[in-house]
């Protein structure tokens, strides 16, 4: 009897050609995206479709860099925002935050006790819908002392929601005909994560960025007391709570734009790096999506990310029809 040769049970190797090629094509799109040849929702798609065939071929310091972009980015937008204009937009979206934030955790805790989610797990689900997406979970999960699988499970389902939701709530703004200042308000409160709140917001127009990223920015802050409120609900009292300083930066780059008027000539070049930084950081988001991490998400978490969704996002729409110009 002939025995045939048991299958190779190694995980591939790519070879030195291959990852060339794998690096070669990433580095000409992250370039692409740098000179704002590719749109934020292209930029995503892109790196999703990266993430599924070829793979990230530096996703080990996929995270860093995009922490690092994305906060950068927003300081530099801050350049191109107004103080007074950016007052009145959170004066307007305040009481939608607060409303939203407490109804979001208060629906997540009942749905994932319906849909039997692992405790940890359906709560940083709830905590990056209701506040700011992967930085919300990112300062949560040390309160919690989540693992990593429960983070990974809770950042999955927040991204894929994220890339829809950069292709859908633009296309749903212009069929309503939402003003800048209604769409700016909606996509900062049911939008999860900055990154996609500030591409769909950059895609419907210049006053709906301005107004989508302050509010956004002020309910990030958010993450300290519902940090605080998490670590008491679970009773790990003294942990390390993780505080959004480059949010500082944003009000006093918004700050020096407003009334030191110097700095007007390089206003275009700083807010157009600003954009080029969010590109990349979009594709960077959509490479760091990989099989594994969609495998991890399963059913029932998405299923609880996805009526939060939902249920915020009709909410938030209800309100900026109802209460916004």
């Amino acid at each position: 009897m002939i025995r045939t040769a048991a299958p190779d049970a190694t995980p591939h190797v790519p070879t030195r050609a291959g990852m060339l090629l794998r690096q070669s094509i990433f580095v000409l799109i992250a370039i692409a995206c740098l000179l704002r040849l590719l749109s934020p929702p292209i930029a995503l798609l892109l790196g999703i479709l990266m993430a599924q065939t070829l793979g990230h071929p530096f996703l080990r310091h996929n995270k860093k860099a995009t922490t690092i972009l994305l906060q950068a980015s927003v300081v530099g937008l801050g350049f191109g925002m107004n103080a007074y204009a950016a007052l009145e937009a959170g004066r307007q979206g305040i009481l939608f935050t607060i409303a939203s934030i407490f109804g979001t955790l208060l629906l997540g805790f009942v749905v994932s006790r319906l849909l039997r989610v692992d405790r940890k797990t359906a709560h940083l689900i709830s905590c990056g819908t209701a506040i700011c997406g992967g930085s919300a979970i990112a300062a949560v999960a040390p309160v919690i002392k989540a693992s990593e699988s429960e983070v990974s499970v809770a950042l999955g389902t927040i991204f894929i929601l994220n890339a829809i939701a950069l292709f859908l709530f633009p296309f749903i703004g212009e069929q309503l005909h939402l003003s800048e200042t209604q769409f700016g308000l909606w996509s900062a409160i049911a939008i999860h994560d900055t990154s996609s709140v500030v591409g769909a917001a950059a895609r419907y127009g210049p006053h709906a960025l301005e107004v989508a990223t302050t509010v956004k920015l002020a309910r990030a802050l958010w993450i300290i007391p519902v940090a605080i409120g998490t670590s008491l609900l679970f009773r790990n009292r003294g942990t390390k709570i993780s505080i959004p300083y480059f949010i500082g930066y944003f009000i006093i780059a918004m700050a020096i734009n407003t009334w030191v008027p110097a700095v007007a000539p390089l206003r275009p070049f700083v807010v157009g790096a600003a954009r080029s930084g969010l590109t990349l950081t979009l594709f960077l988001i959509g490479a760091g999506l990989s099989r594994k991490t969609l495998r991890q998400v399963g059913l029932r978490p998405m299923v609880q990310g996805l009526i939060l969704w939902i249920v915020i996002s009709l909410a938030a729409l209800w309100m900026v029809l109802s209460f916004a110009q």
